[in-house]
């Protein structure tokens, strides 16, 4: 590889529920240009380009994060989902992950599987927890049946994906009924709690949904994570990276490689393990994700 460019989505977010104690970011070979910004939707992004003719590209993001998922407020959830659609000036900041640029087509096929979770007048708490059941339940999890680039119609058919697909297709039925969704990326922790079920996804990226809830009490409302794969709202074993429209505006590593070679491999490990526990149950939890790619 004679030069490789990356823009990478790997700082945790700082939020009323996590706080990011520690990140570090290493690029080996060394980069010649390292930089960190923030994208359309608050996300930290860093950039690099390594301009030494190297054959093996290795990056690494360490953080140490502190996360509490607080209850989400009874009083919005409790409301129905019509009413859970952004209007106004505080549903305004959100229009933009209403609105799909998608085939109609497609988001019909999404709306018509979101109407059984979501009768008239069905509180959106309630509603949302249906919907992330059934997708667990109707959709096997199967790794490597599917790619970045498979497309929602294809899940639907085959009924089997893995986190990336439940996730978007919780928000392609989100958005065709008008609410809000957005695409999360993040880690889950590996190791359970006592007493809870061992999930899926914890061993990569994992991907889950959310759905805006306008304030019950009026402001500017909140949002409730939730994940299809395994069948539960967000907790604290859930650290959140980034979010955006979909997978495709937050990538964790995206980048060019200018190379003569032929083939190459990729690989991508997590390690998610909690280092505490505070008095006050908030858990610091360790995230080191590596990523490595070779060409030669």
């Amino acid at each position: 590889m004679s030069s490789s460019y990356g823009r990478l989505w790997l700082r945790p977010r700082e939020l009323a529920g996590q706080q990011c104690l520690h990140h570090e970011l290493t690029v080996d070979p060394g980069a010649a240009d390292l930089s960190t910004g923030r994208d359309v939707y608050g996300n930290d992004v860093a950039y690099f380009h390594v301009s030494t003719p190297h054959t093996r590209l290795e990056v690494t993001g360490t953080s140490l994060v502190r996360v509490l998922h607080p209850e989400p407020d009874p009083a919005a959830t409790a409301l129905a989902w019509e009413d859970a659609r952004p209007v106004g000036v505080h549903g305004r900041p959100v229009l933009d992950l209403v609105l799909d640029q998608r085939d109609p087509a497609l988001l019909a096929r999404a709306r018509d599987y979101a109407a059984p979770s979501f009768a008239p007048g069905t509180p959106i708490g309630e509603a949302v927890q249906d919907l992330l059941h059934r997708v667990h339940t109707e959709f096997t999890y199967a790794s490597g049946s599917t790619s970045v680039r498979t497309g929602l119609d294809e899940v639907l058919d085959a009924r089997q994906g893995v986190c990336q697909d439940f996730a978007r297709l919780s928000v392609a039925c989100l958005r065709s009924l008008g609410l809000a969704g957005r695409y999360v990326s993040g880690y889950l922790a590996t190791d359970p709690p006592p007493g809870r079920d061992r999930v899926v996804g914890a061993d990569a990226t994992h991907a889950w949904a959310a759905v805006w809830l306008p304030s019950a009490r009026g402001g500017a409302g909140d949002w409730l994570d939730f994940d299809p794969t395994n069948d539960h709202l967000a907790d604290e074993r859930y650290t959140t990276l980034a979010w955006g429209r979909d997978y495709a505006d937050v990538p964790p590593v995206r980048g060019i490689v200018f190379t003569d070679a032929e083939t190459s491999t990729m690989t991508v490990s997590v390690d998610v393990a909690p280092v505490d526990v505070t008095p006050t149950d908030v858990a610091p939890v360790d995230v080191t994700p590596t990523g490595v790619e070779s060409a030669c």
